[in-house]
């Protein structure tokens, strides 16, 4: 049985993903905070994210890791580098170190946020994060590539939509994972022959989906959930939709335009980003 580390293990998707996985693993749980709860095909090692010997004492001996831990929204420019960035940079070092083959990273949707819900996009397209947190998870993508090319790590990044048992809001219909089809993500990640890089998107088997899973297909992702079976619920209690709302027109949603960490949004933005894309869409009016 292959032995897995959890990053952020303490947070709420990896404890979905630990009811998932452990059939399938030895789970090894690592977090600045205890985890009380530990079954008996686990482990825990505490480890802050930014302090690097700590990581590789969580990573020795592991046959993979999937990296959830972090920030996991806006917030200031500082905290987010330091647990994002410099933390991210320490679980690919870590795992260079350690020869710990393959890499997860829980990147998000963040990263192509400015991209509009009237575009389909696969993951060959140029990143739009919609904030300071989608950079970070931009650069984590980076840090992906150059730990898979230079030091041969297999390293998967999941591009995650929303994550819970079920949908409960409109754009969940569009971008909702369960749980179960996260976690049969993730085995790809760690288990296929053929991983060297990869950007999929989490995604379930959503109708109304922006984004193209053809490579997550011919990895053999099959999802078993749709998001489109809790439609008519998610319909009749979503508020009236605003055309005119650039929450509404982009991917990213509320992340394009609501700020975190002291960063006031300045006087007009919101008008100046919706005639933008009107002129994007009709460069003639």
């Amino acid at each position: 049985m292959k032995r897995v580390v959890i990053t952020g293990a303490a947070g709420g998707v990896a404890r979905l993903l630990r009811q998932e996985l452990g059939a399938a693993y030895h789970l090894r749980l690592t977090d600045r905070r205890s985890i009380a709860d530990l079954r008996g095909d686990e482990d825990f090692v505490r480890a802050d994210l930014r302090d690097l010997s700590e990581v590789e004492e969580a990573l020795r001996g592991m046959d993979g890791v999937i990296h959830l831990g972090g920030v996991p929204g806006e917030d200031d420019w500082e905290m987010l580098a330091e647990a994002n960035i410099t933390g991210t940079y320490n679980v690919f070092e870590a795992a260079r170190r350690c020869d710990v083959p393959r890499v997860v990273f829980a990147s998000s949707n963040h990263v192509v946020g400015f991209y509009p819900r009237a575009q389909t996009i696969d993951t060959a397209i140029t990143v739009r994060p919609d904030s300071r947190y989608g950079v970070t998870k931009a650069v984590g993508e980076a840090l992906g590539a150059l730990y898979a090319d230079k030091y041969g790590r297999a390293v998967t990044c999941l591009r995650i939509g929303w994550v819970k048992p079920e949908p409960t809001e409109l754009r969940d219909l569009s971008i909702w994972v369960s749980p179960r089809d996260l976690a049969q993500l993730v085995r790809i990640g760690l288990d296929h022959p053929d991983i060297h890089y990869e950007i999929l998107y989490g995604v379930s088997d959503n109708a109304r989906s922006w984004w193209d899973g053809a490579r997550a297909r011919l990895l053999g992702y099959r999802p078993l959930d749709r998001a489109e079976d809790y439609a008519l619920a998610v319909l009749a209690s979503a508020p009236p939709a605003d055309p005119s709302s650039v929450e509404e027109l982009m991917q990213g949603g509320a992340f394009t335009s609501s700020e975190g960490g002291g960063h006031p949004r300045p006087a007009g933005q919101r008008g100046r980003l919706l005639r933008w894309w009107a002129r994007r869409a009709d460069p003639h009016p």
